[in-house]
């Protein structure tokens, strides 16, 4: 977990940012790197969770948040302190097979306590700081269909989770580009995208 430090003169907002690649300096990072760009460190504090580095457990189905607004597993308790903290959430995730990457959808599934807490034990909402989020992602191929059920899966997770997915940034065909720079109209895509969250501060 790496974050950028917060000064004392003013109160920042949170942006909590769940890394899905494995290439900590590949396409998705870049995508990333370039989102942040246009992120005020001096008004935004940015928390990074990496799924692959923290090789975060399983979600087991074994119905523990059923009656606690807590999981078994302990590994991502300072990332639902920094979720509930978070004004707003990025993911960055590479498509594989249709899907997110295992590690990050693991992270995913262990959402499954909000919908507990929502669903089993009444709490309305499961978080109550509400939140904007953005989803950047990066894929080989020039069919999209991949990139929109992961936006699908994130905007149904989102509905336990006070948030609302309100920009996407897409790479395709990077098989066909490469991935060494980014083309200017995702850049510019990414940029916009920063700005119009924080015009929200």
């Amino acid at each position: 977990m790496t974050q950028r430090k917060a000064g004392p003169q003013m109160e920042k907002k949170n942006m909590l940012v769940l890394f899905g690649s494995p290439r900590p300096h590949g396409a998705t990072a870049r995508l990333l790197q370039t989102f942040l760009q246009k992120i005020d460190p001096e008004a935004v504090r940015v928390t990074t969770f990496d799924a692959y580095r923290g090789n975060y457990h399983p979600c087991t189905a074994c119905g523990y948040c059923q009656t606690r607004e807590a999981c078994v597993f302990h590994d991502l308790d300072e990332f639902d302190r920094e979720l509930r903290a978070a004004d707003y959430l990025v993911i960055a995730a590479p498509v594989y097979h249709m899907s997110f990457p295992a590690p990050c959808k693991a992270v995913m599934d262990r959402w499954q306590r909000y919908f507990e807490a929502r669903f089993a034990m009444g709490i309305r909402p499961p978080i109550e700081k509400p939140k904007t989020a953005a989803f950047l992602t990066v894929y080989g191929s020039s069919n999209p269909e991949g990139a929109h059920m992961m936006t699908r899966q994130l905007e149904l997770a989102f509905t336990v989770m006070n948030t609302k997915l309100e920009h996407v940034v897409e790479w395709p065909h990077t098989d066909q580009t490469g991935t060494a720079e980014i083309p200017p109209e995702v850049m510019e895509k990414a940029h916009q995208a920063a700005l119009a969250m924080m015009e929200k501060t």
